[in-house]
């Protein structure tokens, strides 16, 4: 019988262990030399290091029969094509799926079974270090990951169908129904600052220019000097490049090369970047697609508004996003300014303002 995986081992891939801060694995009899004469070949730091490394070193065995062995594979040949934060985001989930599904077999999982798991998963718990796991949110997304493997499971000739899409229907998250008021966007743009340049003014900035695009953060913190043509701003969706590949191009008017300006104005350092660090650099950390200087400066602004006007709900970037769609005058309109593909995903999550009807005339 095997020993017992330690608790910070269960859900990794067999043979893996995590030890002094890094992840090692723990090579077969006889295969050292596929692995550089060592025991104990480390992976990497992190998990998705440490997948990236893996996949380098292993070849595929074409008899996948167990749920852990998909999610390798999985591993392998889709995540590293997803942003990288999906990268990250993607390896959490499955290692919290191999901890419970990956000793069953592709064939013996059936619907009830991801009812079972969503109901338990969704509950959340304080961990010893007091970190949140588990709920709604969680469980669902990695049950989506979970379908997608089986759809890949199917296109690579594991399996002949599906075992259960089209057949789970879980109870759908709330969407977020924040919507920022005219009155609260002026009393962010009234705060002052004793700086020429800074947060609070490239904030100012940032907020206009988004308000008149609609554009996602990612983008926005993409922005440089290159993608204002004579035309207006060119843009090509991160968020999309390798799907839909959607580019939009922001026809100039005087208000949109006004916010331009005063982005230009509002920085730090000579930078290529429209909304740049002091040092110039951009915000976006390429690697694990994260930008977490900007949301820690977002954050203060956020803080300072809420004490210092008369706004008292703080608000986010993306409600931000949702009001540029409330207020374009058609949801045609709307789904061109966000870059959408399909005008049902503007229509669900981003045209928030309350419709409009005027009622029946009275009985005579």
């Amino acid at each position: 019988m095997s020993r017992k995986r330690k608790p910070e081992n269960k859900g990794l891939p067999a043979r893996w262990r995590l030890a002094h801060g890094a992840y090692y694995f723990q090579v077969p009899p006889g295969l050292e030399p596929q692995w550089d004469g060592k025991k104990m070949f480390r992976l990497g730091k992190t998990l998705s290091e440490s997948y990236r490394t893996w996949s380098t070193r292993i070849e595929w065995e074409e008899d996948v029969k167990t749920i852990a062995q998909l999610l390798d594979r999985y591993l392998m040949d889709v995540v590293p094509s997803k942003a990288p934060k999906n990268q990250t985001l993607n390896t959490i989930w499955i290692k919290q799926l191999r901890s419970v599904f990956g000793e069953v077999t592709l064939n013996s999982i059936k619907p009830t079974h991801i009812y079972q798991y969503v109901d338990k998963r969704s509950q959340k718990k304080v961990q010893p270090d007091g970190r949140v796991t588990g709920g709604k949110t969680a469980a669902h997304r990695e049950i989506e990951v979970l379908s997608h493997a089986f759809t890949k499971a199917v296109e690579w000739g594991y399996i002949d169908r599906h075992p259960f899409k089209g057949e789970v229907r879980l109870e759908g998250e709330k969407p977020r129904d924040r919507y920022v008021e005219d009155w609260e966007v002026l009393e962010c743009l009234s705060l002052t600052s004793t700086r020429k340049k800074g947060s609070v003014l490239a904030i100012q900035a940032y907020i206009r220019l988004k308000l008149m695009t609609g554009m996602s953060r990612s983008d926005m913190l993409r922005l440089t000097a290159s993608h204002c043509k004579d035309d207006g701003i060119h843009i090509q969706r991160h968020k999309t490049i390798n799907s839909t590949g959607k580019r939009t191009i922001y026809e100039w008017t005087p208000e949109l090369r006004a916010a331009i300006d005063m982005a230009k104005a509002s920085r730090p350092a000579l930078s290529p970047f429209l909304f740049c660090t002091r040092k110039g650099d951009g915000y976006i950390n390429e690697e694990t697609g994260e930008s977490h200087s900007w949301d820690s400066m977002w954050q203060r602004f956020m803080d300072r508004v809420l004490k210092d006007t008369k706004v008292v709900i703080r608000f986010t970037e993306h409600d931000l996003r949702a009001k540029c769609a409330s207020d374009a005058t058609t949801l045609e309109h709307a789904r061109a300014l966000l870059s959408h593909a399909d005008a049902r995903t503007t229509d669900a999550i981003y045209r928030r303002k309350p419709e409009r009807v005027k009622p029946l005339g009275g009985v005579s």
